[in-house]
C-alpha cells in the first residue's frame, strides 16, 4: 500500500491559503456543486493515500494547488482549466476516470485532463526533446491549447520548487527539459514572462557559477545603470512631448540568462556585453474609441504605426543609430503576435543602447501572450462581454475563446514566410522554400549563378530553409551553373520553370561542345565523319535523339575513345566483339583478330592478358583510369572488357568475389589521346581563388577543361574539376601546380 500523503504545518498553511484565493478569484465562472465536490474529492484523496511524493519528495497536492494559481495570474484561466489541475494527480495514479470527470465536472474539463494524458504518452515516446519538429508535434498533438498553457505554468512552478533539492540528477534532467522544449514553447505562444523565468533557473541550476556571477555582477552595477537609464531617458522625454505625443518610458534589465547567450555568443566577459538594458517607449494611442464591435481597425492601426515611426524618427535624430540592429516587427508581425520597433543607438559616453518602441496594445501582446492578441482580433462572447473586457484572459474559458485559440494554433503554422533583401524589399515565399528559390525570384541569371547565401550574415547553402524575418544575401559564382538535382531543392514553380529552361540550354552548349570535340578527335586521328554512318551508329548504340548522344559525352557517360573504335568498326563492317551475354572467364576470354580493323592501329592501346591488342574495351567511370595508370581489365556480363586502376575503390571487392573475371592489362604506345579525369579542390572562398585555377588550367597545352563545380559554406569552397588530359605525368604536374594557388588546401584525384 502507498504510504499515506502527510501534510506538514507548511505545507497545509500553505494549501489553505492558495484554495482560499483561488476560489475567491474563479468564483464567478464556478458552478453550484463545484466547490463542495471538489473539497470531498481533495479529502478523500489525501485520506485514502491516492497519491505519493514526487522524486523531489513534493507534495503533489500542494504542487497542484500552485500550478492553478500560475495559470490564472499569468495566464488567465478560469473554472475549467483549475479544476483539470487539481484533478490531474488523481487521474494519472487512476483513481479517477475521464467518465467520472465528465459526469461530475462537465466536458471541457475531462477534454483538458484527455489533453494531458495524450500528451503525456507522447512525451514518453519520444525523448528527443531538443528538436524544434518535437516542439512543434507536441503543439499539433494538443488537442486543446489551455493543455500546453497548463504544461508550461506546470513546469514553470517545478523549477520554482526544486531549488534546495538533493535530487541533483532529477533536478538536471528537469531543467534541461524546460530549456530545450518548455521555454520554446512559451516563446511561441508569446509569454515571453514566463518563457525568460524558465531560461533563468535552468541556467541557475544547470550553470550554478555563471547564473550567480553575472547575478553578482548586475548587483554592483545597478545603481550606475540605473543613473545612465536616467541620463538617457531625460532629452527622449522633453523631445517626445514636445511632438505631442502620450506615453511612458521604462528600462529593463536583460535577463541573465540573455546575458550569458551574448556572452558566449560573442566570446567576451560580462563587461563586454555593451546592451545590458534595454529602453521601453509605450505610446499611449487612443484606441478603445475607435473600435467598431470590438474589431481593430485600419485607421487604429495606420496611428499607432505612424506615431511608432514618429519616435523612432525623433530617437535617431538625437542618437546615431545602427542600421543594422534594426528589427521592425511592425510591418511583419512575428507569427506569435508580437508587435515592436527594435533598434540600437549609440548613448550617452558612446554607450550601445536598444530601444523598444510599441503600443499599448503591443506591450500587452508582448507581456501578456495569445490571449491578450486575441483581445485586439475582436473575439466575442456570447455571454459577459463587459467582463471579459475588464479581464481579458478569462476569454480563455468561453467557447468563442476555444475558437480564438484554435485559430492561434493555425496561426503558428503559417502557410508563409517573409524575408528581406539587404536593401530591406520584403518578399513573400510559400513554407519549405529555400535560398535557390530566393535567388531565383530576384533574377534567373542570379539563381543560375547561385552558389548560396548569407542568411543574417550566416554562410548558408542553397538548400537552406527561409524563416520568417530572414535577412538574405546571395552569393554567385561564374562557375555555378544549375543542375538536375536542383528541381528537387526548390519549392516554387517559378524556380523550378527558370530551372528547366536553363537545363535544356545547358545541354545544347553541352552537345555543341561534344560535337566539336568528337570532330576533333576524328582530324586527330586522320578520319574523315561521314555524318550517315554516324547517324546509324547513334540508333546502333540505342539513342532515340541525337541530343542525349551527345550530352553523354560532354557528361563522360560516353567515351569518345570508344565512339570512334565502334564508328571504325561499323564503317568496316564490324560485328560486336562477343555473341552471347554470359559472363566468360577471364581464362576462356578469346580474341576474334578477323574482326579488328586493319589499317588502324591506336598510338596508345591496351595490351590485355597475353599480349592482345584492339580488344573492345571501355575505361570505368568509377576510377576514370588514364595512360600511365596501373590497371587490370575485367570481363562484364556482356562479354566486353571495362578498365580498373589497380587502386579503384571498387578493385578489391572485384578481385575477392569475382578473380575468375579479372585479366592483366597495361598500357602501350605513346599516349596521344586524352582522357577525362576529376579532381578535387578544397580551400578558402578567397575572391579570385576560382579564377586562378583555371587560368593555371587554360595556360595548359592540350588541357581542356571541362567541367567545374564549386560550393562554398562557412568560409571554404570545394568543388570538383574535370580535364581532359593525356597521361599521369600531364596530371602529375597539373596538381602540383594547383596546389601552389594561394588559399587552396587540398587537391586530389577522384
Amino acid at each position: 500500500m502507498t504510504e499515506r500523503l502527510e501534510f506538514t504545518a507548511t505545507e497545509k498553511e500553505q494549501a489553505i491559503s492558495l484554495y482560499q484565493r483561488l476560489r475567491e478569484q474563479i468564483a464567478a465562472t464556478l458552478q453550484p456543486d463545484d466547490e463542495p465536490r471538489m473539497r470531498s474529492y481533495l479529502l478523500q484523496t489525501i485520506e485514502q493515500s491516492q497519491v505519493s511524493r514526487n522524486v523531489f519528495g513534493l507534495n503533489p497536492i500542494l504542487l497542484a494547488f500552485q500550478t492553478a494559481q500560475l495559470i490564472v495570474d499569468e495566464i488567465g484561466l478560469r473554472r475549467d482549466g483549475v479544476l483539470a489541475v487539481l484533478l490531474r494527480p488523481s487521474f494519472e495514479q487512476g483513481a479517477l476516470s475521464l467518465e467520472e470527470v465528465r459526469l461530475q465536472y462537465g466536458p471541457s474539463v475531462a477534454h483538458i485532463l484527455h489533453g494531458l494524458q495524450r500528451i503525456q504518452e507522447l512525451y514518453q515516446k519520444n525523448p528527443v526533446i531538443e528538436s524544434e519538429n518535437f516542439r512543434n508535434l507536441l503543439l499539433s498533438f494538443a488537442e486543446d491549447m489551455r493543455v500546453i498553457l497548463i504544461m508550461i505554468a506546470d513546469r514553470v512552478n517545478l523549477m520554482r520548487q526544486i531549488r534546495d533539492t538533493d535530487q541533483l540528477d532529477a533536478q538536471r534532467e528537469v531543467s534541461e527539459e524546460a530549456a530545450y522544449l518548455y521555454a520554446p514553447l512559451a516563446h511561441k505562444l508569446g509569454l515571453y514572462k514566463l518563457k525568460s523565468e524558465l531560461e533563468d533557473l535552468s541556467l541557475k541550476y544547470l550553470e550554478h557559477d555563471a547564473y550567480y556571477h553575472i547575478k553578482d555582477k548586475l548587483s554592483e552595477t545597478k545603481k550606475s545603470r540605473d543613473a545612465y537609464i536616467e541620463q538617457f531617458i531625460k532629452p527622449v522625454n522633453e523631445r517626445l512631448t514636445e511632438a505631442g505625443l502620450h506615453f511612458h518610458i521604462k528600462g529593463r534589465t536583460k535577463s541573465i540568462h540573455s546575458i550569458w547567450q551574448k556572452m558566449k555568443k560573442q566570446h567576451c566577459q560580462f563587461e563586454g556585453v555593451y546592451d545590458l538594458f534595454a529602453i521601453r517607449i509605450i505610446l499611449e494611442v487612443g484606441g478603445d474609441a475607435m473600435r467598431d464591435d470590438g474589431k481593430e481597425t485600419r485607421e487604429l492601426h495606420r496611428r499607432e504605426v505612424m506615431e511608432c515611426w514618429q519616435a523612432f524618427a525623433i530617437i535617431t535624430s538625437m542618437y546615431q543609430p545602427n542600421p543594422k540592429r534594426l528589427r521592425d516587427w511592425l510591418s511583419v508581425p512575428k507569427s506569435n503576435g508580437y508587435e515592436s520597433l527594435h533598434i540600437t543607438v549609440l548613448g550617452p559616453d558612446r554607450k550601445w543602447v536598444e530601444v523598444q518602441i510599441r503600443t499599448e496594445r503591443m506591450d500587452e501582446i508582448a507581456e501578456r501572450g495569445v490571449a491578450a492578441h486575441w483581445r485586439y482580433k475582436g473575439v466575442k462572447s456570447e455571454s459577459g462581454l463587459d467582463e471579459w473586457l475588464t479581464n481579458i484572459r478569462s476569454m480563455l474559458e468561453t467557447s468563442d475563446g476555444l475558437d480564438a485559440m484554435d485559430q492561434f494554433k493555425m496561426d503558428l503554422y503559417e502557410d508563409e514566410v517573409f524575408v528581406f533583401t539587404p536593401k530591406g524589399d520584403l518578399f513573400k515565399f510559400p513554407k519549405g522554400a529555400t535560398v535557390l528559390d530566393f535567388a531565383y525570384h530576384i533574377h534567373s541569371k542570379i539563381g543560375n549563378a547561385c552558389v548560396g547565401a548569407r542568411i543574417n550574415n550566416k554562410v548558408v547553402t542553397i538548400r537552406q530553409l527561409l524563416q520568417s524575418g530572414d535577412q538574405v544575401e546571395i552569393m554567385t559564382s561564374t562557375s555555378q551553373h544549375p543542375r538536375q538535382e536542383w528541381l528537387t531543392i526548390v519549392k516554387t514553380s517559378r524556380a523550378k520553370s527558370k530551372i528547366r529552361l536553363a537545363l535544356k540550354e545547358t545541354q545544347v552548349k553541352e552537345g555543341l561542345f561534344a560535337k566539336e570535340m568528337l570532330e576533333r578527335k576524328f582530324k586527330n586521328r586522320k578520319l574523315e565523319m561521314d555524318e550517315s554512318v554516324m547517324q546509324h551508329l547513334i540508333k546502333k548504340l540505342g539513342f532515340k535523339e541525337v541530343s542525349d548522344f551527345y550530352r553523354q559525352i560532354a557528361s563522360g557517360e560516353l567515351d569518345v575513345n570508344t565512339v570512334i573504335d565502334r564508328y571504325i568498326g561499323l564503317q568496316q563492317g564490324e560485328g560486336p566483339t562477343t555473341g552471347n551475354n554470359v559472363a566468360e572467364s577471364a581464362a576462356n576470354f578469346v580474341l576474334d583478330e578477323s574482326r579488328l580493323p586493319k589499317d588502324h592501329v591506336q598510338e596508345d592501346v591496351l595490351v590485355i592478358d597475353r599480349n592482345l591488342k584492339g580488344v573492345d574495351y571501355q575505361l570505368a567511370r568509377c576510377c576514370q583510369p588514364i595512360y600511365g595508370d596501373h590497371v587490370f581489365g575485367f570481363v562484364t556480363v556482356s562479354g566486353g572488357i571495362k578498365i580498373h586502376r589497380d587502386d579503384c575503390p571498387n578493385a578489391p571487392e572485384l578481385k575477392k568475389r569475382f578473380g575468375y573475371r579479372v585479366v592483366k592489362a597495361r598500357w602501350s604506345g605513346k599516349g596521344s589521346s586524352q582522357y577525362a579525369i576529376t579532381l578535387r579542390v578544397v580551400g578558402n572562398d578567397d575572391i579570385g581563388i576560382v579564377n586562378n585555377l583555371t587560368s593555371i588550367i587554360s595556360h595548359e597545352e592540350r588541357l581542356i577543361l571541362r567541367n567545374i563545380n564549386i560550393d562554398s559554406h562557412d568560409g571554404l569552397f570545394s568543388g570538383n574539376l574535370t580535364i581532359m588530359l593525356d597521361d599521369t605525368n600531364r596530371l602529375e604536374s597539373l596538381i602540383k601546380k594547383l596546389r601552389t594557388v594561394k588559399g587552396v588546401k587540398q587537391v586530389s584525384r577522384l
